[in-house]
């Protein structure tokens, strides 16, 4: 009789979903397909990855959340009730989630880049906003929304106008990015060359045993072979792409969800 030998469970990696832009309906399309990559994703996975920018605006607020996602939220709690673990990477859109997603839903949540180990091969895990240099700009306002003054300060506008307030701007700056990204396939390519790679070659330096820099934040799906061992994969985003990525024990592959 032939041995049966189960499938190696996967891990899997997306990021950059930014629910609730460009407007209710288009977000719930993209959050309906999210739920089906999920239960894609629950058939074979040991641990699930989102990258960061799950909301395109999160806060917290003693008592309130903002309105909206249930279809997504109870996907996650049902596929972390089933024991298998999914982590949040807080991105600079979600950096005000604080505890709420972790003791309803049970959510790992990340605040910085972490190094990890699966299936002997190592790994390097970031959102990737504010790392390598440039974008001075980003990085002192990301300092200003880190603050917990200012936080503070923010939790003192009612729910309605604060989320309202964030949101009316979110999709205004996103609507404009999105449009230089759908010209400006060169201009991606650029940034990730310029930022995220002379961050993944300077951290090389300190740690050769890397096997796959994995990062969210700049929307274009790109697989880098830095060097003969160690490949860097930016995940793309939801938003045009649809793209993520996942490892079966051995490779790291980067795959768009139809």
């Amino acid at each position: 009789m032939r041995e049966f030998h189960p499938m190696p469970k996967k891990i899997y990696f997306a990021s950059d979903f930014h629910l609730g832009i460009p407007n209710h309906d288009r977000s719930l399309d993209r959050e309906r397909k999210l739920v089906a990559w999920l239960e894609m994703a629950r058939t074979d996975a040991s641990e699930i990855f989102l990258m960061g920018d799950l909301f395109d605006f999160w806060f917290e607020y003693k008592t309130v959340i903002p309105r909206g996602y249930s279809r997504l939220l109870g996907k996650l709690a049902e596929i972390t009730d089933s024991g298998i673990p999914i982590h949040l990477f807080r991105g600079n859109h979600d950096m005000w989630a604080f505890d709420y997603l972790t003791k309803e839903l049970n959510i790992q949540l990340h605040r910085d880049p972490e190094f990890r180990q699966f299936g002997g091969k190592q790994f390097y895990l970031a959102h990737g906003d504010g790392l390598g240099p440039g974008d001075h700009g980003y990085k002192m306002l990301k300092k200003v929304f880190a603050c917990r003054f200012n936080q503070w300060l923010f939790r003192w506008l009612h729910p309605d106008m604060g989320i309202i307030m964030a949101l009316f701007w979110s999709r205004k700056s996103r609507a404009v990015a999105l449009e230089k990204e759908k010209l400006d396939e060169e201009r991606n390519r650029r940034l990730i060359e310029e930022r995220i790679t002379f961050h993944s070659m300077a951290l090389l330096k300190s740690h050769p045993d890397l096997d796959f820099m994995v990062y969210g934040h700049y929307h274009f799906p790109i697989d880098t072979k830095l060097n003969a061992k160690t490949r860097q994969v930016v995940l793309g985003d939801w938003l045009t792409h649809f793209t993520f990525a996942v490892f079966d024990g051995e490779d790291l592959k980067l795959m768009t969800f139809e």
